[in-house]
């Protein structure tokens, strides 16, 4: 039984092809700056970005973190969606370990934050308040890519307010492949810029911040205090060299992917999932409240694995087929057919 893993795209497995390169890269000491591939990856990811430089960092949590100390000082504030994983989901590292204040504001629906709430959360020059610096955004966030001219106007607004603007792009690629833009123009408006290796691209390991090479200047002091500093990284770094010029594209197919999953499990009844709410990997389902742990279960025996939530997020990634998302929609209408009782509490809650 093949295993069919959609809690994330985080699980995907090195392939043949990205071993065998991590098997001869060539290394050094990166801490001393002499490890030749990652000094590749970093150059490649600041070209394929538009920006002068690029560090390469263990994790995207750490990559975030280490460009907003970049841009922030102790009692600095920067401005972030609710949902945000800058300030939701990394440990409040910009609060614990940069003494910068978070100002959340909830997201829109379409996962954009409200310009008009943005401009209102700016503090006045006053010793009352934080000094607001930065705005930060996601691209994608909850699977949903941010409109390129929405991105533009929010940058114009963080502009003149004298505000930096960091992007966490996880998912950056995601949304490249769904906007159908080259990655330069897709981040032009962002001073940093935090890519992820490790999700959809495939690669083990690994995160990029890109820059101004004054920004990036800083970053690579601050990864050093937080204990990043690696040594022959080249292994990892040439993983996700790997992943860059040979994975990119293929992401539509995990679009696809979930796109077809949505709509098969959308005729189940039992489940609500909207296939129009698809725009990139992520399937978004709800099930009777009391039916979520026995669906989580029911899939384990037959090697799927899902997390619980109030509402279940499904993410497609390179270790699974079209078939596989057939084969999980049909273990999942298998469920409810042998629990009719789950759909009648649907139909009852509808």
């Amino acid at each position: 039984m093949k295993p069919i893993d959609l809690r994330s795209d985080t699980v995907t497995r090195p392939t043949p092809g990205m071993r065998a390169a991590m098997g001869v890269a060539d290394v050094g000491d990166d801490v001393y700056g002499e490890d030749p591939t990652v000094n590749r990856l970093e150059a490649v990811v600041a070209d394929m970005l538009g920006k002068e430089a690029a560090i390469y960092v263990a994790t995207g949590t750490q990559s975030n973190l280490i460009g907003l100390m970049s841009h922030c000082e102790r009692g600095d504030e920067y401005i972030v969606g609710q949902q945000a994983h800058t300030y939701k989901y990394e440990g409040g590292g910009a609060a614990v370990l940069g003494s910068i204040q978070p100002q959340p504001i909830d997201n829109e629906p379409d996962g954009s934050l409200s310009l008009d709430r943005v401009a209102a959360a700016v503090k006045p020059d006053d010793a009352h308040f934080a000094r607001t610096r930065l705005l930060a955004l996601e691209n994608t966030i909850g699977g949903k890519v941010l409109p390129m001219a929405y991105v533009a106007q929010a940058a114009a607004l963080a502009r003149s307010h004298g505000l930096g603007v960091h992007l966490d792009g996880a998912r950056l690629f995601n949304a490249v492949v769904k906007l159908q833009r080259p990655v330069r123009e897709v981040v032009q408006d962002f001073d940093s810029v935090s890519v992820c290796l490790s999700k959809g691209l495939g690669a083990p390991v690994g995160s990029v911040l890109a820059g101004s090479k004054t920004l990036v200047a800083r970053a690579r002091r601050w990864r050093k205090v937080l204990g990043g500093g690696m040594r022959q990284a080249g292994v990892m770094a040439a993983a996700g060299l790997y992943a860059l010029k040979h994975h990119i594209d293929r992401l539509a197919e995990d679009h696809d992917n979930a796109r077809f999953l949505a709509e098969r499990l959308a005729a189940i009844p039992g489940v609500q999932v909207d296939p129009a709410l698809v725009q990139t990997n992520m399937v978004f389902m709800t099930v009777p409240m009391t039916a979520g742990p026995q669906l989580k279960a029911w899939l384990a025996e037959r090697g799927m694995q899902i997390s619980l939530g109030p509402v279940i997020r499904m993410v497609t990634h390179l270790d699974v087929t079209r078939d596989d998302m057939a084969a999980f929609a049909d273990a999942v209408a298998a469920f409810f057919q042998a629990h009719p009782a789950a759909v009648s509490r649907t139909a009852a809650h509808a």
